[in-house]
């Protein structure tokens, strides 16, 4: 039985340690996910408390990039450390319009684009040029509160993002609430691509909240 444990706290300890990979090799990765967040759901949960700029009333967001990560086909690598120094003010502003705040874009050039291979202006290119490859359903441009089932999110991107397939991408969710579409593109961008631990991410419940824009 003791065998038995620690085998499988082995186990979880090597899951957990292929799942982020601190300080990969720069460019080093198999695909990238585009991290749309419903920004509504991040608003009620944290950004409100800790009175984040994204959430400002008034300014209706709905889905907002929240990264393009690189990643593994199992795991990911994170803070690469390839630039010491935080991005200038050329480089951030190739991100404003692409991230609700530049704290948010400061942080995932830290955590991600250090990853990439390119430098800050060319990464914030590469997330302007991923999130312009996703049309957004329709349905979420309402701007009023629903309910709908995970799988019909899915089903829905698909529909309005030729090429796509469900597994391709996630959708998950948080305390009842839609948090984000993942999307899985090809290392090049000029494609999507299959991701198989990315789409075991998908949310399990029946419906989610999917709350109006603020």
């Amino acid at each position: 039985m003791r065998r038995a444990l620690l085998a499988g706290a082995l186990a979880l300890a090597a899951c957990g340690a292929a799942a982020q990979d601190r300080g990969g090799t720069p460019g080093r990765f198999d695909f990238y996910v585009l991290a749309l967040s419903w920004s509504p759901t991040f608003c009620a949960l944290t950004g409100e408390r800790r009175g984040d700029a994204q959430c400002d009333p008034g300014r209706g967001l709905g889905f907002v990039v929240h990264g393009l990560w690189p990643q593994y086909d199992r795991g990911y690598p994170s803070e690469c450390g390839a630039f010491p120094r935080a991005p200038s003010r050329p480089a951030l502003a190739e991100a404003e319009g692409v991230f609700p705040t530049e704290g948010l874009a400061r942080y995932q050039w830290r955590k991600h684009g250090t990853c990439s291979g390119e430098d800050p202006a060319s990464y914030f290119r590469l997330t302007r040029r991923a999130r312009e490859a996703v049309s957004i359903p329709d349905r979420f441009k309402a701007g009023a509160e629903q309910r709908v089932a995970p799988i019909d999110v899915a089903r829905l991107f698909v529909a309005s993002n030729p090429g796509l397939r469900p597994d391709m991408m996630a959708v998950t969710c948080r305390a009842g609430r839609l948090e984000e579409v993942r999307i899985c593109f090809a290392k090049d961008l000029r494609s999507f691509t299959s991701c198989p631990e990315v789409a075991r991410q998908n949310c399990r419940a029946g419906e989610v909240t999917v709350e109006a824009g603020r």
